[in-house]
């Protein structure tokens, strides 16, 4: 055999030796399926958007932090409020209001709780106004107790939509407002459910206790 056949011998084992270790080392990678790679961040799935809570998930936020102002405070109101580009549905509201007073301080404070901040004027979770001077209660404006607030805003306005839907359905365009309350000439505290306005709109009285509509 010559040295150039030896040569191209050696050669061509070099090549197999070659093609070999190609084939070991890309077999040994495991193939990757369809679909298994992490996803970038412009891929990632956009928050949900907030969405409007009853009338007690945000009272109980804000009776949290009224008691930490005042120990021996009593509610006085509880009501809804508007976001922009939140729409309040089904009972529920973007933000809401309490006020809350304190008879040994002789004070009441507005506690304001709400699912987004709106800068410069709506803030998220709850914020609260100044203190100002409160008297106690009067017949027009009395203190309800927790237990007496059994009834929640989406069960209040389900309960007042089946009186108001004949006057609601002609008047689609009008919005539906919350507040609770309690006064001497009712029984319990109530749930004033408002469509439109007090001047040309329709009215509805719930009772918080019980969940029965109270006729005027």
């Amino acid at each position: 055999m010559t040295a150039i056949e030896v040569i191209g011998m050696h050669g061509n084992r070099v090549k197999i030796a070659a093609l070999v270790v190609t084939l070991v080392l890309t077999s040994c990678e495991a193939p990757k399926p369809a679909g298994d790679t992490k996803p970038d961040s412009a891929s990632k799935a956009a928050p949900a958007p907030e969405q409007p809570v009853s009338g007690k998930t945000a009272f109980w936020e804000m009776y949290k932090s009224a008691h930490s102002w005042a120990p021996d405070l009593v509610p006085l109101a509880l009501e809804s409020k508007t976001v922009p580009g939140i729409k309040n549905e089904a009972g529920k509201a973007a933000m809401w209001s309490a006020t809350f007073g304190s008879p040994r301080r002789k004070e009441a404070r507005v506690f304001t709780y709400s699912v987004v901040s709106r800068p410069p004027d709506i803030y998220k979770g709850v914020t609260v106004s100044n203190p100002l001077p409160w008297a106690g209660p009067t017949p027009a404006a009395l203190a309800f107790t927790t237990s007496d607030f059994a009834v929640d805003s989406d069960a209040a306005y389900t309960t007042a939509s089946a009186q108001a839907a004949p006057w609601a359905k002609s008047h689609p365009d009008k919005d539906v407002s919350f507040t609770l309350g309690n006064a001497s000439r009712f029984p319990s505290p109530v749930w004033y459910v408002l469509w439109g306005d007090k001047k040309s709109g329709y009215s509805v009285f719930v009772n918080a206790k019980t969940g029965a509509i109270i006729k005027q």
